[in-house]
């Protein structure tokens, strides 16, 4: 790296695209020139490629002069060696639009990124080796890395300011600081294999929350050091923190919160305006790089959410209370950081894109179609892996979604029986049944145990999800499914059929087919079953249709779909994966539904996966509903813990 000297314009360099820093003077240079950035965060993976221009000229048009964005590794290689770069996955389209637009690109490639993504961006198929230490210097971590990062930063070296694109930084993992393994030589292979790809002109930084300890294990001499903190932190300690490990050059808070995140069952978090408008007023009085977290929050569509320890998964919305709502919708939040930032930089003039119209397409009849146990010889057409003892997903290679595991019981519980998982090893939930009878429900971290009857030789499911992997702290290398033995009065059960569950192609091509309509083994919404005694209902999926009007002009429009009388599961619309929901526990209670998956031309096909208690035994009540505001929850009243207080 070559640091210029002074803020001033330097003749000789002013035809050059260089982006540095000036030490003498605490600030970046922008081909020569004195330059502060005013950021905002936006995962693209969180949001439809239909969407991006209209949410990126938002960002623009509230006066930010640059975006800051992850590249979530497991977005990309799913499975090992099978990389995923078009579509929603086109990462390289992202930086291009960003640059069209005149906005400039802080990029965070990892290799792990957090996010309140699953796993925190690391593929979960590095944990079929058990033994594996993840962000170190493990060999086989190393390896994997390595081979990732050679796909990845190839592509993006082209984007680099100084090769004519829109990347000004490039952040080295991820508050790396507050990992375990604190592991130098593990930066010092992430230096050299981000030089090696991407030059030595690039500009490296790190970020880790206010404590001289983290910051301490998250850098390396040759990284910029930058510091993250919300409304909450003392602006002059926060700084002084920074200083201690960059006693000059520009002041950076590369994360300063706009919102916080939610988890089920807790409160929706909320960030007064107030309170982030004054403290980036604050900020950019000291003339600070300010980078907002989020400035628009996005969805965890299909299984992608993350989770935090003690063991708690994020929903589906990752709204984030952010200036641009879920939806990419003008708040009051977003006009106020506008009137804020202008007092400091030139706003664009011109007109805001205005929130997108929705439309309340209204209720929708679902019919009842299989149960999961019906229908496994489309959710796992290759059949079980028979094992003594249960197997985790990575060990039948299911990475996402839900695994069924099968023995039968070996001896009468004619008088309720307990069922336990002990030392905590269902991950992260297991619907229970035995011959077709649910049983009840074992969750991690709140119910290990259940009463079960039946007679021997009976079938005992245990149909298990993923709720998501965590995401930040220690325990990334989340092992899911079954993860101990299982006893039935402490007697441990053996004889496992394990299916692994393609609810993504099932659903595409049979569950949710209009070709299933007449199928003799659909059940109707009155069929009779044996009855639980704890009201639950087995696991199955639901269909319905709906058209969109053709008299009313610019339809198909967002909307958001709600659930009245179902209490947890997955829906898809026209075979794409929209998410979890669960009104039981809240507090998100209506899905986001871009327009881009609706059609026209067809009728839209609605596929529920009602895991624990449907509304359908009553025909007229097995209806879903699409209105044109979201519900995500109520107010929180109690204080919301942050990740680096």
């Amino acid at each position: 790296m070559v640091y210029l000297r002074s803020c001033a314009v330097v003749a000789n360099n002013a035809s050059l695209r260089t982006f540095a820093i000036d030490y003498h003077q605490d600030c970046f240079l922008k081909d020569g020139q004195r330059f502060r950035y005013i950021s905002g965060s936006i995962h693209y993976h969180r949001i439809p490629r239909f969407y991006w221009k209209d949410r990126l000229l938002k960002m623009k048009m509230a006066g930010l002069n640059a975006i800051q964005m992850y590249v979530p590794w497991n977005f990309h290689e799913p499975q090992p060696g099978k990389y995923q770069f078009s579509d929603d996955h086109d990462v390289e389209h992202f930086i291009q639009l960003a640059h069209g637009l005149g906005l400039l690109v802080i990029l965070r490639p990892g290799p792990y990124i957090c996010a309140e993504w699953d796993m925190g961006g690391l593929p979960a198929w590095l944990l079929e080796k058990e033994s594996i230490c993840l962000r170190s210097s493990d060999p086989d971590y190393i390896a994997a890395v390595d081979k990732w990062l050679g796909v990845l930063l190839p592509k993006m070296k082209p984007l680099l300011y100084q090769n004519g694109g829109p990347i000004i930084t490039v952040q080295v993992e991820n508050e790396y600081g507050s990992y375990f393994t604190c592991d130098y030589n593990y930066l010092r292979f992430l230096q050299k294999c981000f030089r090696r790809h991407l030059g030595d002109e690039v500009l490296l930084f790190t970020t880790d929350g206010l404590s001289a300890k983290s910051v301490g294990c998250g850098t390396l001499e040759g990284f910029y050091t930058t510091v993250d903190f919300g409304t909450g932190a003392n602006i002059t300690a926060a700084i002084q923190v920074q200083r201690k490990f960059e006693p000059r050059g520009p002041l950076v808070n590369s994360e300063f919160y706009t919102g916080w995140l939610d988890h089920w069952g807790a409160e929706h978090s909320r960030v007064s305006t107030q309170a982030v408008t004054s403290s980036l007023y604050n900020l950019l009085a000291l003339g600070m790089n300010v980078n907002m977290y989020m400035f628009i929050g996005g969805t965890n569509f299909g299984f992608w959410n993350g989770a935090n320890m003690p063991y708690a998964p994020q929903p589906t919305s990752y709204d984030y209370d952010a200036p641009l709502s879920e939806a990419g919708d003008l708040t009051e939040k977003y006009f106020a950081i506008r009137d804020v930032i202008r007092k400091f930089e030139k706003v664009p003039e011109g007109l805001i894109p205005p929130s997108t119209p929705k439309f309340a397409y209204g209720k929708v009849t679902l019919r009842k179609l299989k149960t999961v146990g019906e229908a496994l010889d489309v959710l796992s057409p290759a059949g079980p892996v028979k094992s003594l003892y249960p197997l985790t997903f990575v060990k039948v290679k299911q990475y996402f979604g839900f695994v069924l595991y099968r023995t039968t019981l070996p001896e009468n519980c004619s008088s309720p029986t307990p069922l336990s998982v002990p030392t905590g090893g269902v991950h992260d939930r297991a619907y229970v049944s035995v011959n077709g009878v649910p049983q009840g429900i074992l969750e991690r971290g709140k119910e290990t145990s259940l009463n079960i009857t039946g007679v021997a030789g009976a079938t005992l499911d245990l149909l298990v999800e993923n709720m998501g992997r965590v995401n930040y702290g220690r325990y990334n290398n989340d092992f899911k499914g079954l993860i101990s033995n299982v006893t039935l009065h402490n007697r441990v059960l053996t004889d496992w059929l394990i299916f692994p569950l393609n609810t993504e192609d099932a659903v595409r091509s049979h569950l949710g087919g209009r070709s299933d309509h007449g199928n003799r083994c659909c059940r109707k919404s009155g069929d009779k079953r044996p009855h639980s005694p704890l009201n639950f209902t087995l696991p199955a999926f639901h269909v319905g249709n709906f058209s969109i009007p053709t008299d009313i002009p610019d339809l198909p429009q967002d909307t958001f779909i709600q659930f009245p009388g179902w209490t947890k599961g997955q829906v898809w619309i026209n075979g794409f994966n929209l998410g979890r929901y669960w009104p039981a526990r809240g507090p998100q209670m209506t899905l986001f539904v871009p327009q881009n998956i609706l059609v026209t031309s067809v009728p839209n096909t609605v596929v529920v996966l009602e895991l624990e208690r449907s509304p359908c035994e009553v025909p007229e009540l097995c209806t879903v509903e699409f209105v044109d505001k979201p519900v995500i929850g109520k107010l929180a009243t109690t204080k919301v813990p942050r990740k680096n207080s």
